[in-house]
This record gives structure tokens, sequence and C-alpha cells, in this order.
């Protein structure tokens, strides 16, 4: 391919990749050098093999800046100093991208994350990425990654609104109880009207089975649940079936506004070992 052309097909994609590499590292100057490394990258390959270029430079540009941040970790640097604007961002369709859902204070949160927790929340959240397509950047299963994004997603959710832990703690414990007890009426009050129940594929595996509507989880629940323990899953308030000291099953709440919106039961090994646990 004639590289003034491919440098075409590249300017293309460069405020979508810029937008990437800035969520990233939160550094002007360090999202410039993702992007020189990815067209470095580029012009060195074989670009008519490539069937889907803009794909192909999203996962390059973030492969290049989760080496930058992990080496950016390694080096024990002050986040705060790699906060900086994007010089380039001149354009008006580049401030339109760049100012979308990011600042300062995200930018601080996302810095405090993990390497491969950011590069996950920021692909999947930001960008539509497919957990399939993140799983082989980080080195993970698309479950763990997953994980990694949802944990991500929890501690800017944190950052941005003060969660109430102990009204949820007393919703998930009011739960259990009526769970325990069959108090299907009272399981009503404590779940919303359009509440999900979700299940992995090593949870469906086990014999459960997904549910939509306050009725049918209510009834799903009804009279069992009783080897649940009250437990906190990476902060929040929730529930661990274990066996042996080794949690089998994990019950991820999400409640809203006093009610249980979301109830995601996750059997599988790799998710459940990167959570933190801690049972009540």
């Amino acid at each position: 391919m004639d590289e003034s052309f491919l440098a075409e097909r590249f300017e293309e994609h460069r405020t979508h990749l810029l937008a990437v590499a800035y969520r990233m590292l939160g550094s002007g100057s360090e999202a410039d050098d993702a992007l020189q490394e990815a067209w470095l990258r580029l012009s060195r390959s074989d670009a008519d093999e490539i069937d889907n270029l803009g794909g192909w430079l999203t996962t390059v540009v973030a492969r290049v800046c989760l080496n930058m941040l992990q080496s950016r970790k390694t080096r024990r640097e002050d986040p705060l100093d790699d906060l900086e604007p994007l010089p380039s961002a001149d354009g008006p369709e580049q401030q339109a991208v760049l100012g979308d859902s990011i600042g300062l204070a995200l930018l601080v949160v996302l810095d405090t994350l993990a390497p491969s927790e950011r590069l996950s929340f920021v692909l999947h959240d930001m960008f539509a990425v497919p957990f399939d397509e993140i799983a082989p950047i980080v080195g993970k299963s698309p479950a763990a990654a997953r994980q990694l994004a949802s944990r991500a997603r929890r501690r800017v959710q944190g950052a941005r609104a003060t969660v109430d832990r102990d009204r949820q703690r007393e919703v998930v414990d009011a739960f259990l109880a009526a769970s325990r007890s069959g108090e299907f009426e009272r399981l009503l009050t404590l779940l919303d009207p359009d509440v999900v129940l979700r299940v992995d594929a090593a949870a469906i595996a086990t014999g459960a089975v997904g549910a939509l509507g306050a009725g049918a989880v209510a009834e799903t629940f009804s009279g069992r649940a009783k080897a649940a323990r009250l437990a906190l899953i990476d902060g929040r308030a929730g529930a661990v079936w274990a066996v042996g000291g080794t949690p089998r099953v994990v019950f991820d709440f999400t409640v809203s506004d006093g009610r249980i919106v979301a109830i995601d039961l996750l059997a599988d090994a790799e998710t459940l070992g990167l959570m933190e646990l801690e049972v009540q």
C-alpha cells in the first residue's frame, strides 16, 4: 500500500485513537507518543492484510498504552504529574470527542486503577469494544476482562457519587432473610419491578437459571439461599455461598433507590479469584 495513502487512512482514525490514548494515559504528550508508535507499527506492517484498520489500530494503541501505564507504575511517578491537557485537541471534532465524559476528576480516578482495569474499563465502557477483543490485550479470559472492567466501573461510580453502603447492606440483608424464610411478598417489596437475575456460564452448569421481573426473581429465591452469607464484594454489599471456606457462588447485587435492580450469580473460578471478598 502506498505510504501517502496509508497515512491518509491513519489520519481518518486519528481523532478516535487520540481519544482512546488520552483516556488511557491522561497525558497529552504521552497520547501523542502512543499514536506515533502506532503509526510506526502500521508503516512496518503489511497493511494490505489488515481487514479492519480501525479495529487493528485501536488494539495497537491499547497495547502501547498498557505498556506505558505498566512502565509508569514501575517508575512510581506521581499520577497527578501525568494529568495534562491534550495540546493537539484544537479542532472542533477533537474537542467534542475528548470532552465527552472526560475531565480532571475522572482522570484522577482512572489513574488509581491498575493498568489492566483501566484498559478494560476505557475500551469497553467508553468505546464499546467487546470483551472478546479486550481479553487478549490484557492476557485474560473474556470473563476476567469483564470483571476487571466491572471493578473499575464501581470505583469510578463510587468516586462520582457517595454510595450509601449501609443502606445497600440493609436491603441485601433483608432480601437474604426474606429468601430463607420464604416471605414472597417481602421479597417483592425489595425488588424493582423490572429486576433482572443474570447467571454466568459456570452458574448455569450448576442448574441456576436467569429470570426477569420481580415476580419471577422472587419465586426463584423464595425459600432458598439458606447457605448464602452476607459479604462485601469489591466493597459493595452482596452475598457468597462457600464450601469449606472456598467461595463457589457470588451473589452480586445492584441496588438503586432502596430496591434491587439486578442480581448476578457468578460461579466462574477465575472471575471469583479477581474479586475482593469479605464475608460478614
